[in-house]
């Protein structure tokens, strides 16, 4: 991942948790609604940021890795969170510094807007996740980012627009077919029930047995 991407949420640390974010706060409906449905044991939480879900995480799963590039996200996560979950700095688009088969799930949220090639990212999710685990994979609607959305925020010199990637939706159905996933839920997600313009889309993604 770039390292303006990384300088730009060390910046947008500080008050990612406080201003109002309609992409934010629908993403952790998003991730309680699906993950509910499961039964969490290992998770590692690849792209945690402040810590948005990982609060959510450690209540419902037995042991919580969570993983950013940005070491003020992480900063801020660690002092919401605690000895709750252990934090990892790390880039995505790299090794993982995990073993093979450590986890049962991993959830990746807003992340790979800014990942070009979303190959690397899947291999790795597939490589550390044990046989039939789950790959859940939350970002923002391509519906949106035809429209030009793009993580932002904003500061006293005034709005910072960070490096993104456009990726449909059958950019995220091939990356995971090739490192041997199956998708098993894709779900749309809105701002209120007219359901006209979706912000959100996510997947849930299954390790298919035989990619060992």
């Amino acid at each position: 991942m770039s390292k303006a991407v990384q300088q730009g949420y060390n910046q947008w640390a500080a008050t990612y948790d406080t201003v109002e974010n309609k992409t934010r706060d629908l993403d952790s409906k998003a991730v309680q609604t699906v993950l509910s449905q499961l039964q969490l044991n290992k998770v590692l939480e690849a792209g945690c940021g402040t810590g948005k879900n990982t609060a959510w995480l450690v209540q419902q799963a037995t042991q919580v890795t969570a993983m950013d590039f940005s070491e003020a996200m992480l900063q801020q996560a660690r002092t919401k969170i605690g000895e709750a979950a252990t934090f990892v700095q790390a880039d995505i688009t790299q090794l993982w510094p995990f073993e093979r088969n450590a986890f049962d799930a991993v959830t990746c949220n807003l992340v790979l807007e800014h990942v070009e090639n979303l190959q690397p990212v899947f291999e790795e999710a597939a490589r550390v996740l044990k046989s039939g685990g789950y790959l859940f994979v939350c970002e923002l609607h391509p519906y949106k980012q035809y429209s030009g959305s793009k993580a932002r925020f904003e500061t006293e010199e005034g709005t910072t627009v960070l490096p993104c990637y456009v990726h449909h939706t059958s950019d995220y159905f091939a990356a995971a077919a090739q490192a041997g996933f199956t998708c098993t839920r894709l779900d749309e997600w809105f701002d209120d029930a007219a359901r006209d313009k979706p912000r959100l889309v996510s997947f849930l993604f299954q390790k298919r047995e035989s990619n060992l």
